[in-house]
């Protein structure tokens, strides 16, 4: 049986995986950067698996923390509706949620 979560996760990985039904929004530590430098940050960001308890505690697999030549850097998946006015109605449920990804330098935060 797949739990509400289950597809949560599931949903997000492919967000971060291939950032179909979504948005990023990349912060203005990230967005100065070197466009090659963007690419290998958004590569480890698609390729990150490791989800603990300590760093996933509700399994949603909606956070994370990479290290990129010595920074820390942060990625976060938020959930709106369709428009991007509001909160999801129901964040499991692809035809009412719009995904947006955010990639920030941890000291933006």
């Amino acid at each position: 049986m797949i739990t509400t979560t289950t597809k949560i996760s599931e949903l997000n990985d492919q967000c971060r995986k291939s950032l179909s039904n979504s948005n990023m929004n990349l912060s203005v530590g990230i967005y100065m950067r070197e466009t090659e430098e963007i690419t290998e940050i958004l590569e480890l960001i698609k390729n990150f698996d490791t989800f603990t308890q300590d760093n996933d505690p509700y399994g949603e697999h909606d956070f994370g923390s990479i290290q990129y030549k010595g920074e820390k850097i942060f990625w976060k998946i938020d959930y709106y509706d369709l428009n991007l006015e509001y909160l999801s109605p129901d964040t499991a449920d692809p035809a009412k949620t719009k995904r947006v990804l955010t990639v920030m330098l941890a000291e933006e935060y």
